[in-house]
């Protein structure tokens, strides 16, 4: 199984594929070396990164301020950052 995340210290990072204009935010499972998450928001002018930031704040319960994207601003693959989370990514899978 490809590893679609990753811990250093305290930083998790994640391989995301994004597919904005949705009709709900949600975690789809893997796809490809990443994890699948549909977002309401339209791919124009930055919303749906910044959706997408929010999401996956939400999702590893930690401020929005704790999440950067690392790369990916113009693409459906992207990766995050997130600071601080004791959310296991893996529980994310079985949901």
């Amino acid at each position: 199984m490809t590893r679609w995340y990753h811990h250093r210290d305290d930083v998790l990072t994640l391989t995301l594929h994004v597919q904005p204009g949705a009709r709900r935010n949600e975690i789809v499972g893997l796809h490809g070396d990443g994890l699948k998450i549909k977002l309401v928001s339209p791919p124009l002018e930055g919303r749906a990164n910044a959706a997408l930031l929010k999401f996956v704040a939400t999702t590893f319960a930690v401020p929005l301020r704790n999440v950067k994207l690392l790369q990916g601003g113009q693409s459906k693959h992207k990766v995050v950052s997130v600071f601080g989370s004791d959310i296991d990514p893996a529980t994310l899978l079985t949901k």
